[in-house]
């Protein structure tokens, strides 16, 4: 059973990355967490912000009550901060968030506010267990090769998927915002989550059609867990309007799904690939499910992830998602092939 302690390694690796996210001598940082948050998390994140000479405060917030018709899990959506103006006016002054949230403030309600005000930066540090964080590190060469998918993302139109097992996806990329992270930014209003290694688009509306088959090993990471069965999903403009599959697996997301009585609860979110070398697939059988996020599987190099839920870009709002990676996709844009049955093509790959 892992331990979760300060390790001396553990913290070399913190002040590398808070270093990578440009905070150094005078920096001014808040450090945001809440009372579910796990401990050691924000241990390692003090101490390296202290070492660095960050000028910081900590700010910690109740985890809120559990009101969904369901367990919450991975969303990027943290309500801990609850509305409260004197923690959003805190977090507006400040160079940097550093984020240590169970959930992260990437899709919380307060952070287009914080954004807006034109300063803060926000890194989140995922509820990861230091063992995967630090497996997962993100690296300053990392940056050219996601930069250089975000860019294919923003000039194409088009992106197909397709696969051996019946995967046929096409999204309409124009106008669709297009993003991204190596795992650090250090711009005003930069996003940026450790696990990192992402490319993204956020399709508008009437984006969206075509069938994805899941196989045996892709994974639900709203559940934690590999897929042992197939499920074949169609999607028609932007909703998932059939889940068929026999196993526990169709069976466990259908229920889950339905559960909140939401049509917003089948639209599509997100779709992208994974660029981070250090994560793997096979970690899923190595870690029990209290010590991972799973935010790792999202970003493994050459996977195909899309995503249900909200879509703000859409104009889709609800707590209902699942993040879903899946392994030996290929992906064109505009035709042209940049990951071929799982394996990162030409400029992405390492």
């Amino acid at each position: 059973m892992l331990q979760e302690r300060v390790e001396g390694k553990w913290l070399a690796s913190f002040r590398r990355v808070l270093a990578l996210n440009g905070i150094g001598k005078g920096t001014q940082v808040a450090l945001l967490h809440e009372t579910q948050s796990r401990p050691v998390l924000v241990h390692l994140a003090e101490l390296a912000l202290y070492d660095l000479g960050a000028e910081f405060c900590m700010i910690q917030m109740p985890t809120p009550a559990q009101n969904a018709p369901v367990p919450v899990k991975s969303t990027g959506t943290s309500w801990a901060i609850a509305g409260n103006r004197a923690v959003i006016e805190a977090l507006k002054s400040v160079d940097v968030i550093v984020d240590c949230t169970v959930e992260g403030l990437i899709h919380a309600p307060e952070w287009p506010e914080i954004e807006g005000a034109g300063r803060a930066r926000l890194f989140v540090i995922t509820n990861e267990h230091p063992e995967i964080l630090e497996r997962t590190e993100p690296k300053a060469e990392h940056a050219p090769r996601v930069e250089a998918g975000i860019q294919m993302l923003r000039a194409a139109s088009q992106m197909r998927v397709t696969s051996t097992i019946g995967t046929d996806l096409t999204i309409d990329l124009r106008d669709a915002p297009c993003g991204g992270t190596p795992g650090f930014g250090t711009t005003p209003g930069s996003v940026a989550h450790w696990p990192g290694g992402l490319c993204l688009a956020f399709p508008g509306k009437n984006a969206v059609n075509g069938r994805i088959v899941m196989g045996v090993g892709d994974m639900n990471l709203t559940f934690k867990t590999c897929l042992t069965s197939q499920i074949d999903f169609t999607i028609e403009n932007d909703f998932v309007t059939a889940i068929k599959g026999d196993g526990i697996d169709a069976l466990h997301l259908r229920e889950y799904m339905a559960a909140w009585n939401d049509k917003n609860a089948y639209g599509m979110s997100h779709v992208g690939w994974g660029m981070n070398p250090g994560a793997q697939w096979v970690s899923a059988a190595l870690y029990d499910k209290r010590d991972m996020q799973a935010v790792e599987f999202r970003a493994i190099a050459g996977s195909f992830l899309w995503s249900t839920g909200a879509n703000q870009y859409a104009g889709r709002y609800t707590l209902g998602h699942f993040d879903l990676p899946m392994r030996n996709c290929t992906i064109a844009l505009d035709g042209q092939v940049v990951v071929r049955e799982g394996v990162l093509q030409g400029a992405l790959a390492a």
